[in-house]
């Protein structure tokens, strides 16, 4: 599913114009990246936690030379489903 997708679904739901859905889409997007950005957690209640984890910098190797490397440290996201969400994607089909 794309972002245009999800437009597509909340217009023939809601009923706003397709350039006022878009808009209210792309702020969503905007509000998770700054908070995500701040190293902020975001908890949807009923869907997961997003959580910014820092990875420390280490040695590594360079699978086509076989020679070592420093990787350094970074940020990662991680999603973590909630049980609800679980659930839903478990449920077996009647």
């Amino acid at each position: 599913m794309t972002k245009v997708d999800i437009v597509e679904n909340i217009y023939e739901k809601v009923g706003f114009s397709k350039k006022e859905v878009a808009k209210i889409v792309e702020y969503i997007f905007d509000i998770i990246k700054d908070t995500l950005t701040k190293e902020d957690k975001i908890k949807i209640s009923g869907y997961g936690n997003f959580v910014v984890r820092k990875k420390r910098s280490r040695r590594g190797r360079n699978p086509q030379t076989g020679s070592d490397i420093q990787i350094t440290a970074r940020r990662i996201l991680t999603f973590k489903p909630s049980q609800v969400l679980k659930g839903a994607l478990n449920r077996k089909e009647s």
